[in-house]
């Protein structure tokens, strides 16, 4: 059989790897122009952070800001479960456009290194670069205008969806560690973790957990075990959330989402540990799926139209320091 042919790994719906090493990605890679925005009035521009390693990211900026006025700063991690999707797809910009305008924020989304090609750690490592590259910027005279001149780093945030929010969640605990500023708050969208022992909404399918360690050891390349801290935070002792680098945390989920109880067990977990921060959010959406704010058809049915603007509320509130604990502790209306 045709090697080029053949199937090695089947990463479905994110992927297929062939004999030869040939990938095949069906998660969009097309690229959306930077520029003004016509819908927010939120201007765009890409940045080449470091041209050795390819490491770049889109930079967001809201209508209407002044010369002088400073703004929250939020790092933002696309999703597509390590192996797929940009910072630069339309899907992505639109959604960071969309968040950047609610918010008032200036927005770095950050383009880092895919597996299989770049396996984990890579993106941890894209992500911490951006991170310290991001606070470094924040400072009159700094490299990149934008966050020179309008970003504030006592007001920095970090934010990612699904895989993204996984990378969210390490860089904000090396961050704990790593003698950056004290992160002000960190969002978790719909934020994929896993682990060998599954939980409810996982379902009971037997041979979900032999998939779940075949896919991981796929895009770390065998680097960690399923129940590493890095993909499963859960398996940390109480004592060890305490390098959490950040004062406050949202974490959002979905009903019918696989992964929605390991999002609901993390705020658990932070609460009961001895994280010194001062707010673990929960905001959960009823009736749907994982990331459904990005499913076809998602903009033109008024229900799911209804619900994403409610959770993007939610997180743009929590950014803007209006979004009490007890406030986002609850499902979405239907």
């Amino acid at each position: 059989m045709d090697p080029d042919e053949e199937i090695e790994i089947d990463f479905s719906p994110f992927l297929v790897m062939y004999k030869s090493g040939r990938v095949q990605r069906f998660g969009s890679m097309s690229r959306k122009s930077a520029g003004t925005d016509a819908t927010t009035g939120v201007t765009s521009k890409d940045v080449v952070i470091d041209a050795g390693t390819g490491l770049a990211a889109r930079l967001f900026l809201p209508s209407g800001v002044s010369g002088s006025q400073k703004l929250p700063v939020l790092v933002y991690f696309h999703g597509g479960g390590f192996v797929t999707e940009s910072a630069f797809s339309p899907r992505y910009t639109s959604y960071v456009n969309a968040l950047v305008a609610a918010a008032r924020v200036v927005a770095v989304a950050v383009e880092y290194r895919l597996a299989p090609e770049h396996p984990l750690p890579a993106a941890y490592d894209d992500a911490w670069a951006a991170l310290c590259w991001t606070v470094a910027s924040c400072v009159p005279g700094g490299a990149e205008p934008w966050l020179a001149d309008h970003g504030d780093s006592t007001r920095l945030f970090v934010a990612g969806s699904s895989s993204g929010g996984n990378v969210a969640h390490n860089v904000v605990m090396r961050a704990g560690k790593g003698g950056l500023p004290r992160i002000e708050g960190m969002v978790l969208l719909h934020p994929l973790f896993m682990g060998k022992a599954p939980v409810p909404s996982e379902g009971t399918d037997p041979a979900s957990p032999e998939i779940a360690q075949r896919n991981w050891r796929f895009v770390c390349a065998g680097k960690y075990g399923i129940d590493h801290p890095c993909i499963n935070p859960l398996a940390m002792p109480p004592e060890e959330w305490a390098a959490l680098g950040c004062r406050r945390v949202l974490v959002t989920t979905a009903e019918l989402d696989r992964v929605r109880d390991r999002g609901r067990k993390y705020v658990e977990a932070l609460r009961g540990s001895t994280w010194g921060g001062e707010e673990a959010a929960l905001h959960e959406t009823e009736g749907e799926n994982h990331q459904y704010y990005f499913q076809r058809g998602a903009r033109s049915d008024p229900v799911v139209a209804a619900k994403a603007a409610n959770e993007m509320a939610a997180v743009a509130a929590f950014i803007k320091r209006g979004t009490r604990a007890s406030d986002c502790n609850i499902k979405s209306a239907l």
